[in-house]
């Protein structure tokens, strides 16, 4: 997504080119790329297991062993929910990026057409690949937030900071609460949800490797299950995050510009939030099936996944605030092709677990071995992107988006060298 140097001295450009490479941001891609990654490892499930496991407290068939459950402690503490914030607060940022000031009549049109364009993307994506697309709802949460893109940094920071600290206050006391109501309630909510049905999670394997059209037709119907039943709620947590993101980036924040004690105010409060989800859903994890020894304060420390990621992108920012880029520059490649990343994640995942030309693994793997896939994935673009980036100024798909947008072809080889004098 692009972006622009506020560090250096403002500068006039023309309104309908692209950003230059040169003119990002360092932070962002750091912060993108550490997002991007992060994201696959929660998706994975959603693409490995029916969704019926991943909506509810359930395992996929089979036992789940200890390093299964280890697996997914891992990612329910350290990537759940912080990664989606935080890639949503970015994307809030390239709102005003792309489009400037609402009084901007040249850069204006363009966030629409780039914002219309990804909801297209998004539409496909889902439809047709992943249940899961995020790019479809970031679209008409964009258009909605391009009208208020000319706020402060005070007043963004305030509303959309209000709301996401509300939601998460809210979720806090929800999950606590629903783990210590009297026992008959419980009892009776835990009546009234769906019963997890084995054979209909074993049908809804077996129709995925099924290959297509079956696998698709499956897909679409889960895909738009979501986005009737689901997409158009999380509207007012995905609107007032990226509000967040643009009041952190116009104050300074994201460029590592701000007081080096707010700072380390957030990471002293996320890091306790962290260490605190850690070792209580340490305990859950560990506990016997049914359990919870921790009487709902698991479940309670994860409601603030936000201060969590404000946590993650304090740390990366001051380590480049002072001087130590060695230790975040592997992340900034993969960040300056996020869209390109994100999809072709898409691509490997589907290709490994449901698309006719692949294994087929839909629904075989635990936890613990999904890891291994992960991992495998996130080698390959740590190595893929700035391969990619040493010979091209964008992402392939980046540069198919922003030829769209601008409704023309653009450059994507990098200008050759000019020859040293002699």
């Amino acid at each position: 997504m692009a972006a622009v140097d506020i560090e250096s001295a403002p500068r006039a450009a023309p309104a309908l080119e692209p950003v230059r490479p040169k003119d990002r941001i360092y932070n962002l891609d750091v912060l993108r790329g550490w997002a991007i990654l992060g994201i696959l490892a929660v998706n994975a499930i959603a693409f490995a297991w029916p969704y019926q496991l991943t909506m509810s407290e359930g395992a996929p068939p089979g036992v789940l062993t200890q390093a299964d459950h280890i697996g997914m402690w891992v990612t329910d503490v350290f990537f759940s929910d912080k990664m989606r914030s935080l890639f949503t607060m970015l994307f809030g940022v390239s709102v005003f990026l792309v489009g400037g000031e609402r009084f901007d009549d040249n850069r204006g049109p363009l966030l629409r057409r780039r914002l219309l364009w990804l909801g297209l993307i998004g539409l496909i994506h889902g439809a047709v690949f992943w249940y899961g697309d995020i790019l479809f709802h970031y679209a008409y949460c964009g258009l909605l937030v391009m009208l208020m893109r000319s706020w402060s940094a005070r007043r963004l920071l305030w509303v959309g900071g209000s709301i996401t600290l509300l939601w998460g206050l809210v979720a806090t006391a929800g999950y606590w609460g629903m783990a210590n109501m009297p026992a008959e309630y419980a009892e009776q909510m835990k009546a009234g949800m769906p019963a997890m049905d084995p054979a209909a999670i074993q049908a809804t394997i077996d129709l995925y490797r099924a290959g297509w059209p079956s696998g698709l037709l499956a897909n679409l119907e889960t895909w738009a299950t979501f986005q009737l039943m689901a997409s158009p709620f999380l509207i007012p947590v995905t609107v007032p995050l990226m509000l967040l993101g643009l009041g952190l980036f116009k104050s300074g924040y994201f460029s590592g510009r701000s007081p080096l004690w707010t700072y380390l105010l957030v990471i002293a409060l996320g890091g306790a939030n962290l260490a605190a989800f850690a070792w209580f859903g340490w305990q859950e994890a560990m506990a016997p099936k049914g359990t919870d020894s921790t009487n709902g304060l698991a479940a309670a420390a994860g409601g603030m996944a936000p201060l969590i990621t404000l946590f993650y992108a304090s740390v990366l920012i001051l380590i480049n605030r002072f001087g130590l880029r060695v230790l975040t520059a592997v992340f900034a490649p993969v960040g300056r092709m996020a869209f390109t990343n994100y999809l072709t994640q898409t691509l490997i995942m589907v290709t490994l677990y449901y698309a006719p030309w692949g294994p087929m693994w839909f629904g075989s793997h635990s936890p613990a071995e999904m890891w291994m896939v992960v991992i495998g994935v996130w080698i390959a673009q740590l190595i893929w992107s700035p391969l990619w980036l040493s010979a091209f100024s964008m992402g392939p798909l980046e540069w198919v988006w922003r030829c769209l947008t601008y409704g023309r072809m653009v450059p994507i080889r990098k200008p050759a060298a000019a020859p040293v004098a002699a």
